[in-house]
């Protein structure tokens, strides 16, 4: 990530991140599948800690609370991995090969929180509703990290929650603290 910081992706080669490693391309290529996969770092294991939260979440509870308690607590960080999630961040929203890899990676995302609404609405993860929720949620959660990249801040909890928030309870809302009204 630090390469890719100071060097730029397109300029980063699979050569000279194996390199900084001590190690040869080929290794690297055991670890992650593609270049942009390095980038996405571990998502596999993400998806996989969504999918727990999501299983472990009360039959009685409220869908959308289930929904944003789960991805907020998978994406809970600590002080220590928030700069390099920033520049994962960044570069996952300007780059354009990993724009275009992220639709990759996001649909795996939506399939797990789709097989989540199906369980709790009932029906298929590629019916109407569940596939609805897991696209709405994707965007909640990608807006709420494109803000906090933007803004600087450590509160990416905050803005998960907000955003999940509003998800479920519509924008008529505001928050007083500035840069997060929720009108609009």
């Amino acid at each position: 990530m630090v390469l890719f910081d100071r060097d730029g992706y397109d300029a980063t080669t699979v050569g000279d991140i194996a390199a900084a490693l001590g190690i040869g391309r080929r290794t690297v290529f055991r670890y992650f599948a593609s270049k942009a996969d390095i980038v996405w770092g571990e998502f596999d294991a993400e998806l996989a800690r969504l999918d727990r939260h999501l299983r472990a979440a009360p039959d009685g509870e409220a869908l959308f609370d289930s929904l944003r308690q789960a991805v907020v607590g998978t994406n809970h960080f600590g002080a220590g991995e928030l700069g390099e999630l920033r520049v994962r961040i960044r570069l996952i929203d300007s780059v354009d090969a990993l724009v275009a890899h992220s639709a990759v990676r996001y649909g795996e995302w939506r399939r797990v929180v789709a097989a989540f609404a199906a369980r709790r609405l009932g029906g298929a993860p590629d019916d109407l509703p569940a596939e609805t929720l897991s696209r709405a949620a994707l965007g909640a959660a990608t807006a709420a990290f494109t803000c906090w990249v933007r803004r600087g801040d450590d509160d990416l909890s905050d803005d998960l929650d907000r955003a999940f928030d509003l998800l479920a309870h519509g924008f008529a809302t505001t928050d007083p603290r500035p840069g997060r009204s929720g009108s609009g």
